[in-house]
């Protein structure tokens, strides 16, 4: 009855959406106001969603049955499986947020008078039982062995390391290498797999296979880790990274399997493994960004997954005993190597809620032309600066003056301007202030603030008027409608390699139209490894009626060091605006697309934007 109405009040919640009414106040640390806006909203349906599958499992467990319940553990895994794989393939491609909303709670709402309806027919059956049977159906009754302390913390510990294996790969794949969109579906895949496999029965889990499956496992991921030559091999690295994470989690899972306890203690079981897979998820989400400078955590959990190897395999020959020691050997000395490769020629180095920063040196100090340093964040690089006074002012990487950006602020010629950037960077697009202009950056991470500063001299050596303000940028546009208009506005925020995608609907782009001056143009820089963002912003364009130009600037034999290619769109009420030859001799024709929806706050489809184009010079 408890359970009941719980449910009838999370009805409550529906429907589950954000607005901006639920944001809570910048100030406190990103991971902790997410969580706390997803309790404020989610959090109530969450819990209670959570509880279903042991719940069923103790109501079915009541029932005197010789079904074993723990198959329904293995149903509710599957359906997550299938959910997971049918989200960005069947459902987001074809309704609104706003529409999966509604339809989810009704879908909420059909589960709970499922549930109440499960709950009453077992209310009767009990009380039925209780009639005939003096002792209630889940006494604990002598058969029944007492949960010892050490078992409690082996359920713990097992489900903990799948769990920050899961979290740990998933940061590697979408961080430290050069990752495709939606890499992180991969591995969380393959952590629910493991778990329908292993409750499935005992045909899937093969102890002694999978243990040394785990070591071999372990040694390739450190092979990965060792050679600079797997970075950029996208396939190579998620498919090895994938069966090493299937690997580990079928040795947890499978021993979890193996050790869980007759029907009548099953939700101690499921307590224990829900506090597992919290711990080792908060100990990678929130713990390491706090305590380790680096995407170091998967280095760590190689280690610990040999650890735990070794552990549940205690009682073998001495030669298994010293292979899993050999292969705990190799992983802390790769560990030690990725740390020491990840902090070489670096002069600062940070991490928090929003990635991993480095500033890296290079050149020597006897030629000081050749000095400069790097603002890479994860393994996307983010500016470039030459340290010799005469070359410190020099627009470098995606700015150069062949670019997108380089031509329209050139195309203004000596009058003052007034422009706006969302995405700081190294602040190299401070390079083209003057004296009379003013440059306001818009700059999410105070981390990014802080190096550009400390760091970098773009923002310090500008003539021009220079303000950074930190916060989300359409959030911080939204709020300065009533302050003066760009001339420019150039969009260059990226989370990881791309553009984050509420920077790129037909509302964000009608606003940063309706912050710049008459004859303003709005610069969206879209160069990508794996997205192709053209159609997107084609499409939101015509919508608009806006005019285009695409700027395609590519490194040929004649440019120096300092560039990097780079994709602009450029968007204007007045085509004049673009038709001034400098800016006309860079455009190039959009390539042809298929058609396809406006991207709205309502709708995105990042599959149908993956594009499997040649990575960028």
């Amino acid at each position: 009855m408890a359970h009941i109405a719980l449910l009838l009040v999370s009805l409550l919640a529906l429907p589950i959406t954000l607005s901006a009414a639920q944001a809570l106040p910048v100030g406190s640390s990103p991971s902790w106001r997410i969580l706390a806006l997803l309790i404020s909203t989610v959090g109530l349906p969450f819990a209670l969603l959570s509880t279903t599958s042991p719940l069923l499992q103790a109501w079915l467990a009541q029932r005197g049955e010789r079904r074993d319940p723990y198959r329904l553990f293995v149903i509710s895994n599957l359906a997550s499986l299938a959910a997971l794989v049918a989200y960005p393939w069947a459902i987001e491609p074809w309704l609104g947020t706003a529409m999966q909303a509604r339809l989810w709670s009704l879908l909420y709402a059909l589960y709970v008078v499922l549930v109440a309806l499960v709950a009453f027919a077992s209310a009767r059956r009990a009380h039925a039982r209780s009639l005939d049977a003096p002792a209630p159906a889940l006494s604990v009754s002598p058969l029944v062995p007492t949960l010892t302390t050490r078992r409690w913390l082996g359920w713990v510990a097992l489900s903990a390391l799948a769990s920050y294996e899961l979290v740990a790969v998933t940061n590697h794949l979408t961080q430290n290498i050069p990752s495709m969109p939606m890499m992180w579906v991969l591995p969380l895949g393959v952590y629910l797999l493991t778990f329908t496999l292993c409750f499935d029965g005992q045909r899937w889990y093969r102890p002694r296979a999978f243990r040394a499956a785990a070591l071999i496992a372990v040694a390739a991921m450190c092979w990965m880790l060792d050679d600079e030559r797997f970075v950029h091999r996208i396939v190579l690295q998620a498919s090895t990274f994938g069966s090493g994470l299937f690997v580990i989690c079928m040795v947890c899972h499978g021993e979890l399997a193996r050790d869980r306890p007759p029907a009548q203690q099953l939700t101690a079981f499921y307590l224990c493994v829900a506090a597992g897979g919290a711990l080792g998820g908060a100990a990678v989400g929130l713990g390491a960004p706090a305590l380790l400078p680096g995407y170091f955590e998967v280095e760590i959990g190689l280690v610990l997954a040999t650890l735990a190897v070794l552990w549940r395999s205690s009682r073998r020959s001495r030669v298994w005993a010293a292979a899993g020691a050999s292969v705990m050997l190799g992983a802390a000395a790769t560990a030690t190597y990725r740390i020491d490769d990840a902090t070489s020629d670096v002069v600062m180095m940070s991490r928090n809620f929003y990635g991993v920063l480095r500033v890296r040196e290079f050149g020597s100090h006897a030629d000081v032309g050749t000095l400069q340093r790097h603002l890479v964040h994860g393994s996307i690089l983010h500016g470039k600066q030459y340290l010799d006074d005469a070359l410190r002012r020099l627009p470098t990487t995606y700015y150069v003056a062949s670019s997108g950006i380089g031509r329209l602020l050139h195309a203004y010629g000596e009058r003052p301007l007034t422009v706006g950037v969302v995405g700081l960077g190294a602040g190299t697009l401070a390079a083209y202030g003057r004296r009379g202009d003013t440059y306001r950056f818009f700059e999410i991470d105070p981390d990014v603030v802080r190096v550009a500063r400390e760091y970098f001299s773009f923002l310090g050596d500008c003539p021009a008027a220079v303000d950074v303000m930190v916060g989300d940028g359409r959030m911080l546009l939204q709020r300065g409608r009533d302050e003066p208009r760009f001339d420019v506005l150039a969009v260059d925020a990226f989370s990881g390699d791309s553009i984050p995608v509420h920077l790129l609907t037909r509302e964000a782009v009608a606003l940063y139209l309706d912050r710049v001056d008459a004859d303003g143009v709005i610069a969206l820089h879209v160069s990508n490894r794996y997205l192709d963002l053209r159609p997107v912003v084609e499409r939101i364009a015509t919508e608009l009626k806006l005019q285009l130009a695409y700027v395609e600037d590519r490194i040929d034999d004649s440019d120096g060091p300092e560039k990097t290619s780079s994709d602009w769109i450029l968007l204007a009420r007045d085509r004049r605006v673009l038709d001034r030859d400098i800016i006309r001799t860079g455009t190039r024709p959009l390539p042809p697309s298929r058609p396809g929806r406006v991207w709205s706050d309502d709708y995105s489809n990042i599959v149908a934007a993956m594009s499997l184009v040649k990575p960028a010079d």
